[in-house]
């Protein structure tokens, strides 16, 4: 029988092999004049990569909420509506669905928009929606919306669907209505089961996120296709590239896992 693991062999290696490659490379883009240029030129997309993936990942959770809830209700309809939109989102490759929203799915947008308010616009209250006032950093962030939502519906479906019956027929019992059962009770029993699943969506999001490069974004990726298409510097550019995604991924993923222990330690005093 294998013997348990101990203390010493807990101790995160990786982590700590990670954090000195880590460091090594920051003193070498430091001290490196062609290194320290890309990196210069790369980190300015930082900015807008974390914008895009924070705004959709809120956008996706609360709409794969509503989506879970649906999927749970005692309507027949809501919940046939529900695993339609998930089944089908969740078949489309986030790629292709992006260049959809950006290139087919604003443009009937715009056009639905002009239909609705053409009286406005007759009175002169509205002027006309064109399809380059639909910026396409809005349309990547309603692309990864959209597919996302599909993915964090099932997450927060399985969370809450693993809360024990009896507890809701308790509250039941106590004279709490729906809403109350799932704020009291459902939600924060919940949310340890959920929140490991969607932080690795979150982490997901986030590399997701270089997709909007294709569109023009100046995320991440886009300032890295930029300067290596005008230095030919590809190596150097990808590397950089690569190099600030784990840090910002690792990053998320050891501030998700210190609150699941937080949490837990809360749960279990």
């Amino acid at each position: 029988m294998a013997t348990p693991p101990t203390s010493k062999s807990d101790f995160p290696w990786w982590l700590a092999a990670a954090i000195v490659l880590a460091g090594a490379a920051a003193l070498f883009i430091a001290t490196s004049n062609l290194y320290a240029q890309v990196f210069t030129t790369v980190a300015k997309g930082i900015g807008i990569t974390i914008f895009v993936a924070v705004v959709a990942f809120a956008l996706a959770s609360a709409i794969g909420l509503g989506l879970a809830l649906m999927g749970l209700s005692g309507s027949r309809w809501l919940r046939q509506i529900a695993r339609f939109y998930v089944e089908i989102i969740r078949g489309v490759p986030i790629l292709v669905l992006l260049f959809w929203i950006a290139f087919a799915g604003a443009p009937a947008f715009v056009a639905a928009w002009n239909a609705l308010t053409a009286p406005l616009q007759s009175a002169g209250y509205l002027g006309e929606l064109l399809v380059r006032d639909v910026s396409l950093l809005w349309r990547a962030i309603m692309a990864l919306t959209i597919g996302y939502s599909a993915f964090i519906s099932e997450v927060f479906r399985a969370g809450i669907q693993a809360v024990e019956k009896g507890q809701i027929e308790a509250a039941k019992a106590l004279g709490l209505s729906r809403a109350q059962r799932f704020r009291l009770i459902v939600f924060p029993q919940a949310i340890r089961t959920i929140l490991p699943p969607l932080g690795n969506d979150f982490v997901a999001m986030v590399k997701d996120s270089s997709l909007v490069s294709v569109l023009g974004v100046a995320d991440i990726t886009q300032m890295g296709k930029i300067y290596a298409a005008g230095s030919f510097r590809f190596f150097e550019t990808y590397s950089i590239v690569a190099y600030i995604y784990l840090i910002l991924t690792v990053s998320l993923s050891l501030a998700l896992r210190a609150l699941e222990q937080r949490l837990r330690r809360a749960h279990e005093e």
